[in-house]
């Protein structure tokens, strides 16, 4: 049977799969919008080729980040975190990743937030009666939130001595220290033993970190 020109021009999906796999064949692709630069070899590209390209890129850095070591940890603390809620069937199971992330932006120790959730109202169990969204006790339970993780936010940004109200109690302190400021024993005895001891039941303090990112 004889094939015409129309049968041997390739089609836009035979088009698409060459792309796609010419892209995923690269590391980092420096793209502009006329076409693709890779050494001194210049591929002339459309709009939407373009595009597609962009979104490959993007999709395949997602993935690298993902897979770091950083990223391996972190997950793995977060579902440490809501695994001790879900078995203690506490509310605030799934919270997991936003208490991880905040206590990374401010230099606490990750199971610090969620310890202090389970001491002060049994991991949301108990919240603050009089005002929303404040299951860690803070301002005496005088002082409500918008959401749980605007809370979250707040509680980690004074414990990390990040706000200048409050930095004096909570700058530059250990984990000890930062409890002791935030229920002195004179006011509530055994507060920091206790919360301390929550914390080791979460997991160990280097959870997910590979073992050469451990401090000696």
């Amino acid at each position: 049977m004889q094939l015409g020109v129309r049968a041997l021009a390739p089609t836009p999906n035979m088009k698409n799969k060459k792309l796609i796999r010419f892209v995923q064949s690269l590391i980092l692709l420096p793209i502009t919008t006329s076409g693709l630069q890779v050494g001194n070899l210049a591929m002339p590209v459309s709009t939407a080729d373009t595009t597609q390209v962009r979104e490959i890129v993007f999709m395949q850095r997602q993935k690298e980040q993902a897979a770091s070591p950083e990223a391996v940890a972190r997950k793995a603390k977060a579902d440490a975190i809501d695994a001790y809620f879900k078995a203690h069937e506490m509310p605030l199971v799934g919270t997991g990743e936003k208490m991880v992330d905040e206590a990374d932006k401010n230099d606490l120790d990750w199971r610090l937030i969620p310890a202090i959730s389970v001491r002060e109202s049994t991991g949301g169990k108990h919240d603050c009666q009089k005002v929303d969204n404040n299951p860690f006790g803070w301002g005496s339970c005088k002082i409500g939130f918008k959401s749980v993780d605007v809370a979250i936010e707040t509680i980690a940004r004074n414990l990390g001595g990040n706000n200048p109200v409050t930095a004096r109690h909570y700058d530059n302190k250990t984990t000890l220290q930062i409890l002791n400021a935030y229920n002195p024993p004179s006011i509530v005895p055994k507060y920091a033993p206790q919360v301390l001891a929550i914390m080791k039941s979460i997991g160990a303090e280097d959870l997910g970190t590979p073992m050469d990112m451990v401090p000696a």
